[in-house]
């Protein structure tokens, strides 16, 4: 499985942008997906996950009411919409994708990432 991530920008504090997550090679088979971003000197974190049909959805405490996850898997695209954005939010942000249906916060639990998406946030 091969994924791109898209959408990222300069914004200013309060913006809204939606990134989107494509992914293509061998799709045909279940698999969770999620967000990911890293800011500069900071380790990985998690941000948000979506279920295989879209039903189950959790998100890291600093994103939550603010960041929403969805998935169109017609297309074989994730997204995350974000909005209120704040300084503290950028970052390169990444999407993943497991076969492993119990995949959520864990880094290791996704074998499929994408390069990447600046993010940036002005004050």
């Amino acid at each position: 499985v091969q994924l791109q991530a898209s959408g990222g920008g300069l914004v200013q504090a309060g913006s809204s942008l939606r990134l989107s997550c494509a992914a293509s090679g061998r799709t045909n088979s279940p698999y969770v997906m999620g967000w990911f971003r890293q800011a500069p000197g900071k380790e990985r974190e998690f941000v948000a996950t979506i279920s295989w049909n879209g039903g189950t959805t959790y998100y890291a405490d600093s994103v939550k009411g603010r960041f929403t996850i969805s998935r169109d898997n017609a297309k074989n695209t994730e997204y995350l919409q974000m909005n209120s954005l704040k300084p503290e939010d950028t970052a390169v942000y990444y999407c993943a994708a497991s076969r492993y249906a119990g995949a959520y916060r864990r880094g290791e639990d996704y074998a499929y990432w994408g390069l990447g998406t600046q993010v940036t946030v002005s004050s």
